[in-house]
């Protein structure tokens, strides 16, 4: 029997940065072997599972389900006295860095720690400091020799963050942006084994999202859907985050130049015909996010964005709720099973009268 929680533990504590995304790919294809009928891949490396609907294969039409499954990571650029020097892979905070455990993904998989100069031995102006990348090292406990035959320049240096169970239905780890999306997915997959739907499915984990919106460019334009929603995370409140989305209040819809206002309003009478909360997520401009790349491709691709409200983004401890991943699932595949062949036509006309704002449902 699926279980959501065990899937999201599986996914995040897999190691998976931007560019090397294999490893997510492969358990992937187990995970997903009973949910699509089957899998294609693009250049890059992007996994695509194909779930076909109900419609003759030469009118198919069909929906793209794009979340990134790369993560944020360091790289070895400098090996002195035995110590690592590093580079970032996409967005490592250096703030939450020192004293993290890592893993050193040399010859052999090491064990290591973020350190740096004792406070003792910097200036009183450098202790008010936040400290760069450049001022972090990792020490994997070994004699220089040794770590000189086991590291090389250019080997992969990532964060060893287990998930960590909160109270509630709350859980913390690393690479939860953008995992907990792929487990969104998952879900709604496995809800629609149970549920007819005319529309194929192309359920795409996508590469290199945080080294700039590669896999979904690629994967776009290799799918050529008519329509699509990006998962990805989104801020959720905590201290100097305002406003933020509510961990537990179902996804944020993203409300902006990026999204199609009728894709948008269609995820908004299915969540409310369903009884599915969801926050809105005012995003006016450039959002970053899989949807940016993915809304442009070829002719253009009427595109929306549903995220997981997520606590601590780019680091260690990146925090959410259960139940948030479950509803967007839930979701989603009622908005694929109401999915009409016509749908695309709905899309194609758009009176500015029916540019709709922020609403709740």
């Amino acid at each position: 029997m699926y279980n959501p929680k065990a899937h999201l533990k599986r996914l995040v504590e897999v190691h998976a940065p931007s560019g090397f995304e294999a490893p997510v790919a492969e358990l992937l294809r187990d995970e997903w072997a009973g949910l699509v009928d089957e899998f294609e891949s693009d250049r890059l490396g992007s996994l695509i599972g194909i779930k076909r609907g109900t419609a003759p294969s030469k009118s198919g039409r069909k929906i793209m389900l794009a979340a990134h499954m790369d993560e944020i990571a360091l790289m070895v650029r400098q090996i002195e006295a035995g110590f690592l020097y590093l580079h970032r892979i996409a967005g490592i905070d250096p703030r939450v860095m020192l004293a993290q455990t890592v893993l050193v993904h040399g010859s052999r998989v090491l064990p290591g720690v973020v350190a740096t100069m004792p406070p003792h031995m910097l200036s009183a102006a450098d202790r008010k400091k936040f400290l760069p990348v450049d001022a972090l090292v990792v020490d994997v406990g070994l004699p220089a020799a040794e770590v000189e035959a086991l590291v090389s320049v250019g080997d992969l240096v990532t964060m060893d963050s287990p998930m960590l169970d909160l109270r509630g239905r709350r859980a913390a780890a690393k690479a939860m942006d953008d995992r907990a999306c792929i487990a969104v997915i998952t879900t709604c997959l496995e809800m629609l084994r149970k549920t007819r739907h005319s529309w194929d499915v192309y359920a795409v984990a996508t590469v290199q999202e945080e080294v700039g919106l590669r896999g979904a460019t690629t994967a776009a334009n290799h799918i050529q859907p008519d329509c699509a929603i990006a998962l990805d995370v989104g801020f959720a409140e905590q201290p100097g985050v305002n406003p933020g989305g509510k961990l537990g209040g179902g996804p944020q819809l993203g409300i902006g130049a990026n999204f199609h206002p009728r894709m948008v309003q269609r995820l908004k009478d299915i969540a409310a015909y369903h009884d599915i909360p969801w926050q809105p997520d005012i995003m006016p401009a450039r959002t970053g996010t899989d949807a940016w790349a993915i809304q442009v491709s070829r002719g253009g691709v009427p595109t929306a964005l549903l995220s997981i409200p997520l606590r601590n983004m780019h680091s260690p401890v990146e925090t959410l709720d259960l139940k948030d991943i479950e509803r967007t699932g839930r979701l989603l595949a009622h908005f694929i099973s109401a999915l009409e062949e016509d749908f695309v036509d709905y899309l194609s006309l758009l009176p500015v009268s029916d540019q709709d704002g922020a609403g709740d449902a």
